[in-house]
């Protein structure tokens, strides 16, 4: 499956300020789950891995949540391929905090988004924070948990950011939410 994997170059418009580089989408043909990141840390760009900042939850969640049988490393990213879950970003234009991005820049990105979901036809894909999904469906008050449409022909979730930046929820409760997908598959 990894050969179906994919990789997206970075763009968007301050591409002209940083030096080219490619973040790796980790997607193959009918996942269980992929989960959509806002869009890539500046620190996954330089480290070329998602999720590679230390102060990240991401994999300890998935690990925690069931997701996978142990804690994978960033750099292990493929791994996640045969426990039936891959990953994206809404937005591909890298940034230091996900606040910098506009709700535009959303709303322009969705139908690559929503090109690449049906292309790979997941049977769920799980938006890590509100930002996405909010702009991209016209809804200014989104719940966490499944939607009640879908996105691209996947069940729609809502999780919790796990990036270390987002101190609303601690590592227990951002495991909860992500085990109530888990429960679902």
């Amino acid at each position: 499956m990894q050969d179906d994997a994919i990789s997206a170059e970075l763009d968007g418009p301050d591409a002209s300020t940083m030096p080219k580089a490619v973040l790796s989408e980790i997607l193959a043909p009918g996942l269980s789950v992929v989960f959509c990141g806002l869009n890539p840390a500046l620190s996954a760009v330089r480290d070329g891995h998602n999720f590679s900042n230390p102060s990240n939850r991401f994999w300890r969640v998935l690990h925690l949540a069931g997701f996978t049988p142990r804690l994978l490393r960033a750099d292990e990213e493929r791994a996640l391929l045969q426990y039936g879950c891959g990953l994206t970003s809404a937005v591909s234009r890298p940034t230091k905090s996900a606040s910098e991005l506009k709700r535009q820049e959303y709303v322009s990105a969705a139908p690559i988004l929503e090109n690449k979901i049906r292309k790979f036809a997941p049977a769920n894909l799980a938006f890590l924070g509100k930002a996405a999904y909010a702009a991209i469906s016209l809804r200014a008050n989104v719940e966490w948990g499944r939607q009640n449409e879908e996105f691209a022909g996947a069940g729609a979730w809502l999780l919790p950011n796990p990036s270390g930046l987002n101190r609303a929820f601690t590592l227990t409760t951002l495991t909860e939410h992500y085990l109530e997908l888990r429960l679902t598959l």
